[in-house]
C-alpha cells in the first residue's frame, strides 16, 4: 500500500510539472498581452505584468481593424455549424437506411480523407470562381462546410442509435424528418458536441484559403490578421501577444465547456 502510493504522488508529481511546462507559453502570451512595451522587451524578463495595461487591445480594434476581422471569422463559423447540421444527416443515412450503392459511396466518403486539403485547393478555387463565389465570405466558407472525417463519425455514432427506436416512430407516423430532428439528434448531443468544436476550431483558425479567395483585405479572417501584424508591426511584442491571445482564448473557452461531451464522443464513435 505504501509502495502504491509513492507511486501515485511520483505519478501526479510527473503530471503536473508536465501540465506546468505545457502552459507556461499560454501564460507568458496572456501576461505578455497586457505588458506595456517597455516591459516586454526588458531584460532580464520578468512574467507577471508591473503596470498592467489594455491599451494594445484597444489598438487592434480601434486602429488595426481586428473588429471587421472579428466578424469575419464569425461569420465563417456560423457557416460552418450549418455544415455540421448537413453531416449529421449524411451519417445518419448511411447508418441507417439500406440504399443501392450505400458502400461504395461510404467508401468514397473515406477516401477523400486520404487527400490533402492543398491538393483540392485549385479545383475548389476554380469551381468557386466560375460560381463568383470568391472574394465573398460565402466562399471563404463553404469548402470547410462538410468532411468526410465527420460524416465518418456521425456514421459511428448513430449506428448506436437503436433501430426499434426508430421503427417505432415511423408505426407511430412520425415522417424522416421529425425522426431525425426530435430523436436522433438529442440522443446524439456528445459527437454534435465534438463536430461543433472541430468546426468552431476549423473556422476560428482558417489562414490559408482565405488568403487565396479573398483579395479585399476586409475579408480577411483574425489569422490572416494576426499573420498581416506579425509582418508590419514586428517590434511590438505586446501588441503580437494581445492578437494571439485574442486568437486563442476562445478555442480554449469552448473546448473547456465541451470537453467533457468530446470525450464522451470520440469514445461512443468506437474510436481508441
Amino acid at each position: 500500500m505504501p509502495t502504491r502510493r509513492s507511486l501515485t504522488v511520483v505519478v501526479g508529481a510527473v503530471l503536473g510539472a508536465g501540465a506546468l511546462v505545457t502552459a507556461f507559453p499560454f501564460a507568458w502570451m496572456v501576461f505578455g498581452s497586457v505588458k506595456p512595451r517597455s516591459e516586454s522587451v526588458a531584460y532580464p524578463p520578468r512574467v507577471l505584468p508591473q503596470h498592467p495595461t489594455t491599451e494594445y487591445f484597444r489598438q487592434l480594434f480601434q486602429e488595426l481593424d481586428f473588429g471587421r476581422y472579428l466578424v469575419n471569422t464569425v461569420a465563417v463559423v456560423i457557416i460552418g455549424m450549418a455544415g455540421v447540421v448537413l453531416m449529421a444527416m449524411a451519417g445518419y443515412g448511411f447508418a441507417k437506411f439500406r440504399f443501392p450503392g450505400r458502400e461504395p459511396l461510404f467508401f468514397l466518403v473515406l477516401v477523400t480523407m486520404m487527400i490533402p486539403v492543398q491538393v483540392t485547393m485549385i479545383p475548389t478555387y476554380l469551381i468557386l470562381n466560375g460560381a463568383g463565389l470568391t472574394n465573398t465570405l460565402l466562399g471563404i466558407a463553404l469548402p470547410g462546410l462538410v468532411s468526410g472525417f465527420s460524416v465518418f463519425l456521425f456514421r459511428q455514432f448513430m449506428s448506436t442509435v437503436p433501430t426499434e427506436m426508430i421503427e417505432a416512430a415511423r408505426i407511430d407516423g412520425s415522417g424522416e424528418a421529425r425522426i431525425f430532428f426530435r430523436i436522433v439528434l438529442p440522443l446524439s448531443r456528445p459527437i454534435l458536441a465534438v463536430q461543433a468544436v472541430l468546426a468552431f476550431i476549423a473556422g476560428w483558425n482558417s489562414f490559408l484559403w482565405p488568403l487565396i479567395v479573398a483579395d479585399d483585405e476586409r475579408l480577411y479572417t483574425l489569422s490572416v490578421g494576426v499573420s498581416l501584424l506579425n509582418r508590419q508591426i514586428a517590434t511590438n511584442p505586446s501588441l503580437q501577444m494581445a492578437a494571439a491571445t485574442l486568437m486563442v482564448v476562445p478555442v480554449l473557452a469552448v473546448f473547456v465547456v465541451f470537453q467533457r461531451f468530446v470525450v464522451q464522443g470520440f469514445t461512443m464513435s468506437g474510436l481508441k
